[in-house]
């Protein structure tokens, strides 16, 4: 597979599939762990550690800033600013209803990998602009789509909108406003346990990916920390 050209995220995938179906074989009435080494298996690939890409503080604060001009900009601008308000998937934003609003409560409730919901704070603040945002259009039904959007455009306009404030946007566009909240959030003071109820994953160990610090956190612990300032 590797020399296929697969990744070794991707090959680690099968090979689960392979040992899972190895361990069921000898031992169909017994759950082995993924530790197990009673029966045949796969090593899984080891597979690089990359650096999240993220937005930085000021390119997050020109998004927020931005003042939009007529509906579509303004539902971009909403979009943008549910997934740095709460690190969503873009999926689970364009398949976000009016339904699963709650603003009393400051929830609303997202549609997850393997339809897995879960329900998720919002901040009064982004309360506010999309109250007003759905005050603007009018009455609404409760199976509305809030962002009828396909990806690829929603995508494109996110480029588009970073060029227009005067930066190139991260590699993965949308991704990267996933991995800022998540920076965001371990930077001031948010455990990696709530992080992962917030995120929507299904292990802790996809969690601690978010959690490599920057360089500028490296550099302000060590600057307080090293030897050569005693």
């Amino acid at each position: 597979m590797r020399e296929a050209g697969l990744k070794p995220t991707t090959v680690n995938s099968y090979l689960r599939v392979f040992n899972a179906y190895c361990h069921w074989l000898h031992s169909p009435d017994t759950k082995c762990s993924p530790a197990c080494t009673a029966h045949p298996h796969l090593r899984p690939q080891a597979e690089p550690k990359e650096v999240m890409p993220t937005y930085t503080d000021a390119q997050v604060k020109a998004l927020i800033r931005w003042k939009p001009a007529g509906r579509l900009e303004r539902r971009l601008h909403l979009l943008v600013l549910l997934m740095l308000d709460t690190g969503c998937r873009i999926s689970e934003a364009t398949g976000l209803h009016l339904f699963d609003v709650d603003f009393d409560n400051l929830l609303v409730k997202f549609n997850g990998k393997g339809n897995k919901q879960r329900l998720i704070p919002i901040s009064m603040e982004y309360r506010k602009v999309l109250y007003r945002y759905l005050q603007s259009l009018g009455a609404l039904s409760g199976d509305t789509l809030l962002f009828p959007m396909e990806r690829n455009n929603v995508q494109r306009a996110v480029k588009t909108l970073c060029k227009r404030l005067g930066f190139t946007p991260p590699v993965r566009v949308l991704h990267s406003l996933r991995h800022t909240f998540a920076l965001n959030y371990l930077q001031r003071g948010g455990s990696t346990f709530h992080l992962q109820k917030m995120l929507g994953h299904s292990s802790l160990e996809m969690t601690r990916r978010y959690s490599n610090l920057s360089t500028a956190d490296l550099s302000a612990v060590h600057g307080r920390l090293t030897l050569l300032t005693r």
